[in-house]
């Protein structure tokens, strides 16, 4: 598999705190990954690690398999771009005139492409209202467009909806899966609203006092939190064999406790189990949820 990036055993000291802790992480190429932890796990030290702004205590990450330490990686990072904590926007200045401002800040030739950058991120009909004046969505999308001068293809984003109110956050959501899906822009994203995070994530790093707990795909995390109903029965045996016969998926998870997956015939099975003197002693629906998931991991504690 191809990496946008890697970090191997990252480590960055503030005097006796450890912002960092031996952090090794994967971003595959194309991919949305959610970086989730809790506010001071890490997240946007690490951003700024990879943006430049602050060098490793120890450790190293490769951007496009150059080593932070090159000399070649001032030129890779040029295909990063980046919203840290929060947009840096001119806010006495139109949509046009801050991304003309960064144009001229990375020394590109002509003003092409601008007018095609605001109609990207919905703010072509802006004119000449300043940014004072924005919504807090419009100043983040802004803040993307900022980023996207320059036309990177590794889009990393701190806490993008963080303050949004519906409307806001669906408008970003909307944006980043465009990047993601027509542009293929590969997009590291840092966040705690894991509900708005299921939405868009292909991949997941969970961090905790800034050590990568686990890292683990959609995938991987649909099938560990899929819906299931859980059966509470006096002989699993028994129910494992029902089960097969009827051509269900289950997981036996302890003497008594049986994960079933799929649609279960109630009557038809209680019926059965019943004649082989098995008994149902309960039975509920189990649904994991991301949030839940987290804090399981993590040892228990809010994630906010």
């Amino acid at each position: 598999m191809e990496y946008v990036l890697t970090t191997n055993n990252v480590r960055k000291d503030y005097k006796k705190f450890k912002a960092l802790n031996n952090l090794t992480m994967h971003v595959p190429k194309g991919a949305i990954y959610g970086l989730v932890g809790k506010n001071g796990a890490g997240k946007t030290t690490l951003i700024r690690l990879l943006c430049g702004l602050q060098k490793p205590t120890a450790g190293s990450y490769t951007l496009y398999r150059i080593k932070n330490t090159e000399k070649e990686i001032l030129k890779v990072r040029r295909r990063l771009g980046a919203v840290v904590e929060t947009p840096s926007i001119y806010l006495d200045m139109t949509a046009e005139d801050n991304l003309k401002e960064q144009y001229r800040i990375l020394g590109l030739p002509s003003f092409d492409g601008i007018q095609e950058l605001l109609k990207l991120v919905g703010l072509e009909g802006t004119g000449k209202k300043k940014a004072r004046n924005f919504s807090l969505g419009m100043r983040q999308r802004l803040g993307i467009a900022i980023a996207l001068a320059g036309s990177p293809d590794f889009l990393v984003l701190d806490e993008p909806i963080n303050g949004l109110d519906p409307q806001g956050i669906i408008e970003i959501r909307e944006l980043i899966l465009k990047l993601n899906r027509e542009r293929q822009i590969t997009v590291l994203i840092s966040s705690h609203i894991l509900d708005e995070l299921s939405r868009l994530a292909t991949h997941y790093g969970f961090i905790d006092k800034g050590s990568m707990v686990k890292e683990i795909t959609a995938k991987e995390l649909e099938a560990v939190c899929r819906k299931c109903t859980q059966l509470t029965v006096t002989d699993t045996a028994v129910l494992a064999r029902e089960l097969d016969r009827i051509g269900l998926e289950y997981d036996v998870i302890s003497e008594s406790q049986v994960n079933v997956y799929g649609e279960i015939p109630v009557s038809e099975l209680t019926l059965a189990l019943a004649r082989d003197n098995c008994n149902v002693v309960s039975m509920h629906e189990h649904n994991e949820s991301l949030e839940s998931y987290y804090i399981n991991l993590v040892g228990g504690g809010s994630y906010e």
